[in-house]
């Protein structure tokens, strides 16, 4: 075998692997109980252009491998009666790749856009393995492949990282392909024994957690005047965290959130990565000012002057310069007055560097146990808690090289995330040479999206000069 053909089955071993755990982890289930959809979807997804259309039995059976190597992908969520345990993922009896693949023919990329937007829009039905995925041809410069995914599944790292496993790095086939464990007959829990279970578990860790909490009470009454300071910054670190850095736009409102426009564009890497370095910043501050420039060009044709407007980042809790693997999303107050680009990354990697000293950054992961263990109604209540930034900011690391999808060139692969009370959400996802920029914008709150469109583009050219 040549070194692509290594390479790829390297990567097909390893996506066998993906997303092994039995249950939903703690803030999967809170998001999948709270979920309103569409306002607090946790629905992300991906649109993949392709050079051509793939011959469409080869990208079925291709897609049916995928499912077989992934066991996730045919499986669905099963909850307890009451919520005294976490969901529990279960091989979905009536698995049809029929449902969740089809394809659809549109004139041009904008209608397929449309309806990628639309799709996006309507909920799953939970009774049945989480994604869909439409494959569109018909355009005149080539095909592109829709893929809608809930958070409960993969957030939008997990997708973006679980399509670069799963696709090739060359045109041809490859006949021998990996496969995943053999199915066997599955045994799906019944929710009842699910919340049987978890009230055995609960009623055999009173002990320790009595002692636990006796412990704490003791070292509290030891040291009072610590644990009451303690506790006052924590407490003063939330409200910082669940405040607004700055005024929301009037030019992003009024929000319902059930209007969505994706738009798409690219950028040259380097010089997003060459004004990141000038700055001081990461790539993340980078596409973070670039979103703020088009911005700043948006309400300056709107004739509004806006210095500042809360945008929603995502930070490391490895505290370490935003290395390592743990995050959590937070607000920081972004600067729309800064008109150069290189002084404007410097401004968000300050507002970014300030975030490391906040004490209350894991709070939705710590309380998410607790939350999950009440009525919906109060986990959906608690995510509304922290007020909505104007715009949502990610960055995510996308295939390196040249990849191929049933003998399709991948030529961009645009993330379109959910939009939880925001005007709009910009995810950035390198590939190659490029960042493929995908933006979700509530068409409720922008009153003219093809003048957003070309302030986004303007300042892309601003940032490759």
């Amino acid at each position: 075998m040549n070194d692509v053909a290594d390479e790829d089955v390297e990567r097909w071993v390893a996506a066998a692997g993906w997303s092994a755990a039995p249950e939903l982890t703690p803030m999967q289930t809170l998001l999948w109980r709270a979920e309103r959809h569409p306002v607090q979807s946790s629905t992300s997804t991906v649109v993949i252009d392709l050079d051509r259309a793939p011959d469409w039995d080869r990208f079925v059976a291709a897609t049916d491998w995928g499912t077989r190597l992934v066991r996730r992908l045919r499986q669905r969520v099963v909850e307890p009666v009451v919520p005294t345990a976490a969901p529990t993922w279960a091989d979905d009896p009536t698995f049809d790749l029929a449902y969740h693949l089809r394809r659809e023919r549109v004139a041009d990329r904008e209608e397929m856009l449309v309806h990628a937007a639309q799709i996006a829009l309507r909920p799953f039905d939970r009774t049945r393995p989480l994604w869909e995925g439409v494959l569109y041809e018909g355009m005149p410069d080539g095909a592109a492949y829709v893929l809608k995914i809930h958070h409960a599944l993969a957030d939008p790292l997990g997708t973006v990282q679980l399509l670069s496993m799963l696709q090739s790095g060359r045109r041809a086939h490859t006949p021998r392909k990996p496969l995943g464990d053999e199915a066997v007959a599955p045994v799906e829990p019944h929710p009842v024994d699910l919340a049987v279970t978890g009230l055995r578990t609960d009623v055999a860790s009173l002990p320790e957690t009595a002692l636990a909490t006796a412990r704490r009470l003791g070292r509290a009454a030891a040291r009072p005047q610590v644990v009451v300071a303690s506790t006052l910054r924590y407490g003063a670190s939330v409200r910082r965290l669940l405040t607004q850095a700055a005024p929301p736009s009037p030019e992003l409102s009024p929000r319902t959130g059930r209007m969505w426009t994706f738009l798409t564009l690219d950028a040259p890497l380097e010089p997003l990565r060459s004004v990141a370095r000038l700055g001081g910043g990461t790539l993340d501050d980078a596409a973070v000012a670039l979103v703020l420039g088009g911005l700043r060009r948006y309400h300056a044709r709107r004739d509004s002057p806006v210095t500042e407007i809360p945008v929603g980042v995502r930070v490391s809790l490895d505290r370490a310069d935003d290395l390592g693997n743990r995050f959590a999303g937070a607000l920081i107050s972004g600067p729309m007055s800064i008109e150069d680009p290189v002084d404007r990354v410097a401004a968000v990697r300050g507002e970014v560097l300030s975030l490391h000293t906040e004490r209350a950054l894991e709070v939705l992961d710590a309380a998410a146990p607790l939350l999950n263990r009440m009525p919906s109604v109060v986990a959906a209540s608690a995510l509304r808690t922290a007020e909505a930034p104007d715009a949502f900011v990610l960055t995510l690391p996308g295939p390196p090289r040249r990849r191929y999808m049933a003998g399709a060139e991948v030529q961009g692969m645009y993330v379109l995330g959910p939009l939880p009370g925001a005007a709009l959400t910009v995810c950035l996802v390198t590939c190659g040479d490029t960042a493929c920029v995908g933006v979700n914008v509530d068409a409720s709150a922008v009153a003219d999206l093809a003048g957003l469109a070309e302030c986004f583009a303007e300042e892309v050219a601003a940032f490759s000069a």
